[in-house]
């Protein structure tokens, strides 16, 4: 079954951002576009509500009214979007239920799926919410998490035109790539986006000198510290030889960082049209986790940030 890019809309900045996203994602990768728009019925809410003194009288006609907000909503961002994006397959669906559950059930099916996030006010950051981040947090498919006024996905570089070849006009798709688990799926989504922009893919691997008891052999003898820096570059290219051969067309540049992993790649962010982390799906009975990286990278990182589940 062919796979859509599915992107959810609720009305808000943040999700338009997130839908105008999704639409230039799914023209790049020739995929059909479906806007999905999850509704909830409170007046039922209400009617069962504990007393507190306030009228909690369910509107009537209040369950008609989400439902034709959702239509509204849905319908008005795709002839937006159809304009936008002549040519591109695009469909609405609004559906009736717990948004989370909802999203997850749809991701199942979604080659990415799109959503917004909030900003942390006037400082730079993603605050994913109460339905973005267990959705980020369960999901087995790539989620993007996308916050309103994020620049054009494709922003020309310093000094390049609008017209000519698209190379080296898109700014960079950066990898955050740990090479304990430098997976297949991640890799995968990495060089395919790229592609798909004709962007340059950079992969950025951080790493530390590990202290044993309290002692720090680089300190004491730095030519350890470059032995071991030689070492990680070389395990990062032996990684991606194969993937190179796979895409002869994506130029890579690789970076082998001394530090925590977050840090670089937020400072990445800033001249990157895509961020894209792994995560590591887990089935514990404890439920799922993104990881520190993920985490951190969510809320302060100034691009879109690319979730991509792995074993």
């Amino acid at each position: 079954m062919s796979r859509t890019v599915i992107a959810a809309v609720d009305g808000s900045a943040e999700s338009l951002a997130a839908a105008d996203w999704a639409a230039h994602e799914a023209q790049m990768r020739r995929l059909p576009l479906h806007l999905l728009h999850v509704w909830q019925d409170w007046s039922r809410a209400f009617a069962h509500a504990p007393f507190t003194g306030l009228d909690t009288t369910p509107c009537e006609g209040a369950a008609t009214a989400a439902q034709h907000y959702a239509e509204q909503v849905t319908h008005e961002a795709s002839d937006r979007l159809r304009a936008a994006h002549p040519g591109l397959e695009i469909s609405v669906e609004q559906v009736h239920g717990r948004p989370a559950e909802v999203l997850l059930s749809a991701a199942e099916k979604a080659e990415v799926l799109v959503v917004g996030s909030r900003g942390l006010g006037s400082l730079a950051g993603f605050l994913t919410g109460s339905v973005s981040l267990p959705v980020i947090a369960h999901a087995e498919r790539p989620v993007v998490a996308v916050r309103a006024g994020e620049r054009a996905e494709c922003a020309p570089l310093p000094g390049t035109g609008d017209h000519g070849d698209r190379k080296g006009q898109c700014l960079d798709v950066v990898l955050g790539l740990d090479l304990s688990r430098p997976c297949d799926e991640l890799l995968a989504y990495a060089f395919e986006a790229a592609a798909a922009r004709a962007a340059t893919l950079r992969v950025v691997h951080g790493w530390s000198v590990p202290v044993v008891e309290g002692y720090d052999p680089a300190a004491a003898d730095p030519g350890h510290g470059v032995a071991l820096g030689l070492r990680e570059a070389s395990a990062l290219t032996d990684v991606l030889r194969s993937w190179r051969g796979k895409f002869p067309q994506v130029e890579v540049k690789e970076q082998c960082l001394v530090g925590r992993p977050a840090g670089h790649l937020v400072e990445a962010s800033k001249e990157a049209s895509l961020l894209i982390v792994g995560r590591r799906i887990r089935r514990a009975a404890v439920g799922a986790h993104i990881g520190p990286v993920t985490h951190a990278v969510l809320h302060h990182a100034t691009t879109p940030v690319a979730v991509v589940p792995h074993l």
